[in-house]
């Protein structure tokens, strides 16, 4: 085999700002032409280490370190944060803080410019690297009008025109729905495979990733690396568990029958995994589980009634829009990149006001209430807690909608204390906001929310980012206040596992129009909805297809009954 590419021996790294060190004791060789997948829980330094191989650390980031680390046998230091640009290109979560350029071209070309290439050649190069990762219609487009998944092809780009050997991949799933995270899981696969391309991938979106074969699983936890295997082996131990990350589903309910997962059987993907040696087990278990069936609420408390919506006054971005909330559901509205998700959630709050249609509260239109008057009624909850914190202290935060609203002094910290006691904050009401981890900050934020006393709470895409300790803590959170306090909640989210799993009812929106209003187990096992809608139709599907069962849509209620018994702690009630 070739030398090493990356390489670390003994390496150990502290940030100067802590006490205790980040990465303890690395040892790792990535080959030429491997793809490699890192997974791990936040903090375990699955950035810091990838920081290491691109020069941000220690060039950005400073600390002390021992051992070795040598990048295509060089030592970064000598290397420096240039030389190491042209040899490993890094795409990052935040897509739009990677653009420079004005235009799609511009922005491909910016590291020619630096190089002083030739115009010609620089315009022969953009377009031939555009034309690889299909984006070379939009050469002329500003990089902030495409799609999310167009402006992650757009930084792939910029990395790929520089001739790098190694490309780093910093959760490439976080802002995509399901159908375009799934379309650049290919891409990456071609790009390494055209150009023998060694590849790092960091995500937390573990079955997503596996769509396309990795060479080797990286599994991190406490600075540590805890396992390096291939993904077959990996998927055959109890590892996962043990350090909070989430299997694929198609795994987890083989699990959940009692079934041990053998390498053998090739679980990597669904497709092609043989599942005879688990299906008397499997079966047994299915046949004697019962799909567990919410109740709702028969009370409606907001009806949205043929929206429609554009805004400059021709292209409709909402047409006939029509649904209900009812009292104390859980319910997601899903939908590709664009689809009018967010828009629609805006015009419920206000902040746009619908062109056709209405929107009623408790029967009543509520056309001509402003956003603070909404706002009684209905919170909105951004996607990052950062955007909606404006105060230095939890209390302060906490009380600030009743604050401005005249409330009295002593009835603001009665309902903030009462709130904080319900949010599990009430220990830390007097600390600063920013000693708080991002988990416990957007806790604050549905705190500052819930306070109002409002009968519908509105989250934009609640999880995204978080792994799989911290996505279960938000979300058994959310359902925690859902069923204490009887609030309606609505989720817009791409996270197929959190629609089918926390959710009764999902309403799917493609091109602006509603397709459907159906459960989340139906809209997830149909090829058509998912199609339109640009959604991921479930691994569980596969594995019914695989064991023989008639309607797929029975085992998907009949995993997401037994999970959630699991989470409340107690005997299933599906069995």
């Amino acid at each position: 085999m070739n030398d090493a590419l990356i390489e670390f021996k003994d390496y150990t790294f502290k940030y100067r700002a802590q006490a205790e060190p980040t990465l303890r004791n690395i040892n790792l060789k990535v080959y030429p032409g491997e793809k490699i997948l890192i997974i791990g829980p936040s903090g375990c330094g699955k950035s810091t280490l990838v920081h290491c191989i691109n020069g941000l650390v220690p060039f950005m980031f400073q600390g002390d370190s021992t051992g070795t680390c040598r990048i295509a046998g060089n030592d970064p230091q000598q290397l420096g944060i240039f030389g190491l640009s042209k040899i490993v290109g890094t795409v990052m979560q935040d897509t739009d803080g990677q653009f420079i350029g004005l235009t799609v071209a511009e922005d491909i070309a910016f590291a020619l410019e630096n190089d002083c290439v030739a115009e010609d050649e620089m315009k022969g190069k953009v377009r031939s690297v555009a034309k690889d990762v299909f984006i070379e219609d939009h050469l002329a487009s500003s990089p902030k009008e495409l799609s999310g998944g167009q402006k992650q092809r757009v930084s792939m780009a910029g990395v790929m025109v520089d001739d790098v050997r190694i490309f780093l991949f910093d959760e490439p799933l976080a802002n995509l729905d399901p159908k375009t995270g799934k379309s650049a899981i290919e891409l990456i696969d071609t790009i390494q495979k055209q150009q023998n391309a060694t590849v790092l991938i960091i995500e937390h979106r573990l079955e997503d990733v596996l769509h396309r074969d990795v060479d080797r699983i990286i599994l991190m936890n406490d600075g540590q690396i805890i396992a390096d295997m291939k993904p077959d082996n990996l998927l055959s131990t109890d590892l996962l568990d043990e350090a909070g990350i989430r299997y694929p589903l198609y795994i987890s309910a083989l699990r959940h029958s009692g079934c041990t997962i053998f390498p053998e059987t090739k679980p990597q993907h669904i497709e092609t995994m043989d599942v005879e040696p688990y299906r008397e087990r499997f079966m047994d278990w299915f046949e004697q589980t019962e799909p567990g069936i919410p109740s709702v609420s028969e009370e409606t408390v907001l009806s949205v009634r043929n929206v429609g919506f554009s805004y400059d006054g021709s292209k409709q971005v909402l047409s006939d829009i029509s649904f209900d909330v009812h009292k104390g559901e859980i319910m997601s509205i899903v939908g590709k990149n664009g689809a009018g998700k967010s828009t629609l959630a805006g015009i419920i709050c206000g902040f746009n006001k619908q062109d056709t249609g209405t929107i009623l509260l408790g029967g009543n239109d509520i056309t001509s209430l402003s956003i603070t008057q909404r706002g009684e009624h209905i919170g909105y909850i951004m996607q990052n807690p950062n955007q909606m914190i404006s105060k230095p202290m939890i209390n302060e935060e906490v009380g600030l909608g009743l604050t401005v609203r005249g409330i009295d002094p002593d009835e603001v910290k009665r309902r903030v204390n009462e709130t904080l006691k319900i949010c599990g904050l009430y220990e830390m009401r007097n600390w600063p906001v920013s000693a708080l981890s991002y988990g416990q900050k957007k806790r604050v934020t549905i705190a500052s929310i819930l306070v109002m006393d409002p009968e519908i709470i509105i989250l934009d895409e609640p999880t995204a980012g978080q792994d799989y300790r911290h996505y279960t803590e938000i979300m058994e959170f959310v359902r925690s206040i859902n069923e204490q306090r009887g609030i309606s909640i609505i989720m817009i989210t791409h996270d197929m596992h959190l629609m089918l799993e926390y959710t009764n009812r999902a309403v799917v929106i493609a091109d602006g129009r509603m397709i459907t209003d159906d459960t989340p187990a139906k809209v997830l096992t149909s090829d058509e909805v998912s199609d339109k809608a640009y959604l991921k139709r479930t691994s569980l599907y596969d594995l019914a297809v695989k064991m023989g069962i008639e309607n797929a849509s029975d085992l998907a209620d009949r995993f997401i009954c037994f999970e959630r018994d699991i989470k409340d702690g107690r005997k299933s009630s599906c069995i």
